[in-house]
């Protein structure tokens, strides 16, 4: 509401200086003939007049630039990169395709994108606008408002930003920042991007999957910057394409490392950033790097970087064909651990026990789930000085987020653990987790670039100059080489790009994880037995989800059952911000419903109104749990004698969760993750039960295909089947009136459990279904 009425105001006055400009033009000239010659020199100064006048009309809104307009300008045009504008424009205006690599503190992303806005508005032909994509929320937002600010426009109008779950432009928006993601999500309606004259990928050297992707697709019209690019395979990637080098304006960084490893890198910062602000007799804020807020285990040592610790989890057992991942002793683990929260509060504690003679101190946390509002605390000033002269300091606590795009005006001190949170892809047991690994020197480099952005700066490394130089990877990994392709490949055949094998990716993904997400897929119906994209694939690459949650979501209409099935999905597509109602495991009673039973009476403790769906009917939770198995049926496990649960799909020996609320061991489970830390373990589970109809139809249709060609299946057909034939066993008619059913008891062999496909129906007498 105050954001509308700000617009208002804003039109309002702008209505009124429209006037009084036109008032000023009606004024008609006098009759009076002139000179030919003073008439000359007159029409002269009046052009220079209006030259000087133009130049003082903001041509976006036709309205005269404000005084804070000429003070950014100032600062603008003391950038590096402005050095380099006329070289820009030619290169542009004469090459589709071009890399640029612009050092920490050149001005390449937010004066770029307006050059090339200047460009697109002086061709011809319709209006076009121009993308700039980054790889993090919370970098789009900030700079899209800094150049708001610089162009002397409103945020939301002229300029815009476009990130999930908010979008933030207009019908007049001409330069929208919005992160690689959206701009693929748009790709999808809009192939070739008709819409945008100029497309820059920021900050390409993260190697994100979305920013591959758009790579692909947009290999003939795009821009690609970095800080830190490898500009040689770049290059050679986009056929040759032209090269410019911008300097950046960063001040010297004085780099300091450990003289031996450290143990535990969390105790170690925190001891870092007490002995700047007690000890350093300068001015400035430090700048904390973190691995981020919700960590399952704690590596209190890297096998490079720090000392050997008891235990060892190592990064290969997920991945291990990829010999980027380092091996991670681990020493302890906490489950949740909320590391950067916990950090500041241990930093607030200690500061405050030191008495009232030390600086005050602002700690402030950022990661990617913090709300906006909270994330603009970044840019809070420190706190003042005290009478007695101590320093006060802002303390900023972050994830790699802050590593690119980010300007923290005042920070001087940069304390780097050496650490970031990896996601890792193992196709062949079809588990991705988030480990904790050590960083590359490119984001070193950057992470010290921090704090000489505007001034000169000290870099704390919290590992040895040879674990460094040695042992450090140059450029982080491919973000593609790493992650499950489910949604991607989705997405491509969406953008109708049948022939993923021979898609031009820049690094292309292992066979074998190309052949999992098409085989997972088809499980869900999303491509045909040719590996075409089917109608109901079409729908399910609409939904900014998985596969399997957008199945989920459209198969929840036909159970009647959309306004439960979407409330779950949020929760698992969402990240927790640390602000979570608890329960008590314990007092949850025997079904693991009972927290909404919790929830309802409290609401009515507090007269609170409750709007939401009456859930006494007898189907409302089997409707429920159907329509997760349409999309889930293939993470279903069983529990064994030996009290472990077997997963059907991959005879994964796992256990559940300890943050599971499920009081007891149902005989039948179906999850969401798979994660693993010391064990494997199975997260946000819920019972199903075997008779379950959709289990057994979902089952025999993902499987239809499989057990005609595989291998496994020809020898079954062969060798088993005779003998099950010509066997004295119950047989039960098919539901369709087909081929008859075979029962067998749940003894046979655990290989066999999903050569039937999560046992093609698991009957409440403990017999196997085979389908004949």
């Amino acid at each position: 509401m105050r954001s509308n009425l700000f617009m208002r105001d804003r039109d309002r006055d702008r209505d009124e200086r429209l006037k009084d400009r036109n008032r000023g033009r009606d004024v008609k000239p006098s009759g009076m003939a002139l000179n030919p010659a003073v008439g000359s020199g007159i029409a002269g100064l009046l052009s220079h007049k209006q030259t000087a006048m133009q130049q003082q009309i903001n041509p976006f809104t036709n309205l005269p630039h404000t005084p804070r307009y000429y003070e950014i300008l100032k600062k603008r045009l003391q950038l590096p990169v402005w050095e380099y504008k006329e070289r820009f424009n030619d290169i542009l205006g004469r090459h589709q395709c071009f890399v640029l690599v612009g050092e920490t503190g050149s001005g390449k992303t937010t004066q770029i994108p307006q050059w090339c806005v200047d460009m697109v508005k002086g061709l011809g032909g319709p209006k076009k606008a121009v993308a700039c994509t980054q790889p993090r929320r919370v970098a789009a937002m900030s700079v899209a408002q800094r150049v708001a600010d610089e162009m002397d426009v409103m945020l939301g109008q002229e300029v815009g930003y476009s990130i999930r779950f908010e979008d933030c432009s207009s019908a007049k928006t001409f330069l929208k920042y919005m992160t690689d993601g959206m701009l693929l999500r748009e790709a999808m309606n809009d192939p070739l991007l008709e819409r945008y004259g100029v497309i820059i990928l920021d900050e390409a050297h993260e190697r994100t999957l979305a920013t591959d992707i758009l790579m692909g697709v947009l290999k003939e019209v795009v821009i690609v910057m970095s800080a830190t690019l490898d500009a040689g395979k770049f290059q050679v990637y986009f056929d040759s394409c032209p090269l410019l080098t911008i300097p950046g304006r960063t001040h010297p960084v004085e780099i300091f490392y450990t003289p031996e490893p450290e143990r535990d890198y969390l105790e170690a910062a925190i001891r870092t950033v007490i002995q700047i602000h007690m000890c350093e007799e300068e001015e400035g804020d430090c700048l904390l790097f973190l691995t981020g807020q919700e960590t399952f285990f704690s590596p209190l040592s890297l096998k490079v970087l720090f000392k050997p610790s008891p235990r060892l989890l190592c990064a290969q057992m997920l991945a291990p064909r990829q010999p980027h991942i380092t091996c991670l002793p681990i020493y302890c683990f906490h489950f949740f651990f909320q590391e950067i929260d916990d950090a500041c509060k241990r930093i607030k504690r200690e500061i405050d026990d030191l008495g009232p003679d030390a600086g005050d101190i602002k700690i402030i946390p950022l990661y990617s789930t913090l709300p906006p509002q909270q994330q603009q605390r970044i840019f809070e000033s420190p706190p003042p000085h005290k009478p007695n002269g101590a320093i006060g300091r802002k303390v900023v606590v972050s994830t790699n987020i802050a590593e690119t795009s980010l300007t923290i005006d005042g920070v001087v001190f940069v304390i780097d653990p050496g650490f970031a949170k990896q996601k890792v892809y193992n196709p062949r047991i079809r588990v991705e987790s988030l480990l904790v690994t050590a960083i590359s020197k490119a984001s070193a480099q950057q992470r010290a670039g921090r704090a000489g952005r505007t001034r000169p700066g000290k870099c704390f490394r919290l590992y040895t100059e040879k674990a460094y130089k040695t042992e450090m990877q140059d450029n982080t990994y491919p973000e593609i080489l790493r992650s499950n392709l489910g949604s991607v490949v989705l997405q491509l055949k969406k953008l109708g790009i049948d022939d993923l094998v021979h898609f031009d990716f820049m690094d292309p993904p292992a066979p074998e994880t190309l052949m999992r997400a098409l085989e997972l897929l088809n499980y869900v119906a999303a491509l045909n037995d040719d590996g075409d994209l089917t109608e109901l694939g079409s729908m399910m690459a609409e939904f900014p989800l998985d596969p399997q949650l957008a199945k989920m979501v459209i198969a929840s209409c036909e159970f009647n059952c959309s306004n439960e099935i979407l409330s779950i999905t949020a929760m698992l597509s969402g990240n927790t911000q640390g602000e979570n109602v608890s329960y008590d495991p314990r007092r949850l009673g025997r079904r693991p419903t009972s927290p909404r039973c919790q929830l309802s009476r409290i609401m009515e403790r507090f007269s609170l109104p409750r709007r939401s769906t009456e859930f006494t009917s007898r189907d409302y939770y089997i409707n429920i749990r159907r329509a997760l198995v349409t999309g889930f049926f293939m993470q279903v496990a069983h529990l064994e004698r030996t009290g472990h649960y077997l997963t059907v799909k991959d005879n994964q020996v796992v256990q559940l969760h300890p943050s599971t609320v499920l009081d007891r061991k149902p005989e039948w489970v179906m999850y969401n993750e798979f994660v693993l830390t010391t064990k494997n373990y199975i997260r946000t589970c819920t019972d199903i039960k075997p008779e379950c109809t959709s289990l057994c139809e979902a089952a025999r249709k993902a499987t239809r295909n499989w057990m005609q060609d595989s291998s496994e299946m020809r020898a079954l057909k062969t060798g088993l089947f005779p003998r099950l034939r010509s066997a004295q066993v119950p047989k039960k008619a098919s539901p369709t009136g087909g081929a008859s059913w075979v029962l067998l008891p749940l003894k046979a062999p655990s290989w066999l459990l999903w050569v039937e496909g999560v046992s093609q129906c698991v009957s409440s007498f403990g017999w196997l279904c085979l389908r004949l």
